[in-house]
């Protein structure tokens, strides 16, 4: 994957300057009026060899107005999105109180930063106090000119020269991503499953505040367990902490091969599992359910009822495994576990195509699709596309615009019949012959 580096800082510090200098060419627009953008600007570079995207945010601002804010989420997008930030600071007016409240923000962000200081070829660079850059927080600092291109060939040097570093440390792992509310139990899972205390478990909601990456090797089967922070209510994520937790836990959940949903057994499946489920879901992500804290609960009706719910809000992928699990009892924590191993193995694991026409065809032709005006809709032949796992399936027929949702969903419970896709949600599509 291509990194991304973000241009961050306060508004009229030359960010703009300086992304039409790596790109090649004046994308951003550049005037002296500070605050001119607004929104992120991509632009894909290279250097020596490098690619890379860039983004320029726009600069940060302390306000309430709503352009304000809109220009303080899109900085923090800008962030998150990132792999790497480039934080620059104007040489002529020095470090500002504006500056330090951008420090503490990318500190938050744990994104690794490199400090730019800017308009070196309006400025002597050897009378400016290094011990006022390294306050900051950051030891990486580059004097530069993002007008004449000074010193930015250290500063990109000494980025993609780390970057390459931290890359040689990363293994290619299956990504099991454990998401839910906050104090539902993810953090007391990761212990059990490692047994050790991984991570911080007290009673007080939101003890994790960022993605905590471990790896874990049991069952003859190595991958990443990540704890993310617990989702919040939108109403809280104006918050510089809380927001960067939720885009994060999305991140995560993008980057996964499967998401363990925790859903505390005294709040059930509610707006915010939902949310959860349904982002897991649109982006085609493994999942299994555990209702966790089910020691709570000694009527196994109760529970049972609770489950049967779940399944009717996910419908209609509801062959997902869920179980009644207690981090405190260790219930059926390791035999969830051993299901997630499942599932990844089998997302892995091909299917013929001429085998998939040789079950599905057949049972196209016998239920096939009657429209009202008497034609009939018919599908020939299909294709599983399996580019990021067992999640596409390819319909030809002779006019799939007509083909209404309904039969989608019967095609969907057909396929899930026949092969092995507990767990993994699927993607139907129709193409005309």
């Amino acid at each position: 994957m291509k990194p991304i580096i973000a241009i961050v800082g306060h508004t009229n510090v030359g960010k703009s300057t300086l992304f039409n200098y790596l790109a090649g060419y004046p994308k951003a627009i550049t005037h002296y009026s500070s605050g001119v953008t607004r929104d992120r600007i991509y632009c894909d570079c290279k250097w020596k060899g490098n690619k890379f995207t860039l983004i320029d945010s726009g600069g940060y601002v302390i306000g309430n107005n709503d352009l304000q804010i809109k220009i303080c989420e899109q900085f923090l997008f800008a962030i998150e999105e990132s792999t790497d930030v480039i934080f620059v600071i104007d040489l002529l007016s020095g470090i500002l109180l504006i500056d330090y409240k951008i420090s503490k923000i990318l500190q938050r962000s744990k994104k690794k930063v490199f400090i730019a200081i800017n308009k070196i070829d309006q400025y002597k660079a050897y009378i400016y106090e290094t011990q006022e850059i390294l306050n900051l927080g950051f030891n990486d600092y580059f004097f530069i000119s993002s007008y004449t291109g000074q010193g930015i060939n250290e500063l990109l040097n000494n980025l993609f020269y780390k970057k390459r570093l931290i890359n040689l440390t990363n293994p290619n792992l299956p990504r099991i991503t454990l998401v839910g509310r906050k104090n539902v139990g993810k953090s007391s899972l990761i212990n059990t499953l490692l047994n050790k205390n991984q991570s911080i478990v007290c009673d007080l909601p939101g003890t994790t505040r960022d993605c905590i990456e471990v790896i874990y090797n049991k069952f003859n089967f190595k991958c990443i367990l990540i704890d993310t922070a617990g989702i919040i209510k939108p109403k809280r994520q104006n918050e510089d902490l809380e927001y960067f937790s939720f885009i994060r836990t999305t991140k995560e959940i993008y980057n996964s091969d499967l998401c363990i949903l925790i859903i505390d057994i005294k709040i059930g499946f509610k707006k915010q599992e939902i949310k959860l489920f349904n982002i897991i879901k649109n982006n085609f992500k493994s999942i299994i359910i555990l209702i966790n804290k089910c020691d709570l609960i000694k009527t196994q009706s109760i529970l049972q009822k609770l489950k049967q719910r779940i399944k009717q809000k996910i419908y209609p992928f509801t062959d997902i495994p869920i179980y009644f699990t207690s981090n405190f009892y260790k219930k059926n924590l390791l035999k969830a576990f051993q299901q997630a191993i499942t599932i990844i193995k089998n997302k892995q694991k091909q299917i013929n195509t001429s085998l998939f026409n040789k079950i599905m065809l057949p049972i196209l032709a016998k239920h096939k699709l009657k429209l009202r005006n008497g034609s009939i809709i018919s599908i020939k032949y299909c294709v599983p596309i399996l580019k990021k796992g067992i999640n596409s399936f390819l319909f030809f027929s002779n006019n799939p615009k007509l083909i209404p949702m309904s039969y989608k969903r019967f095609i969907e419970k057909q396929i899930r019949s026949k092969f092995d896709l507990n767990g993994i949600p699927i993607q139907i599509n129709f193409k005309k012959n």
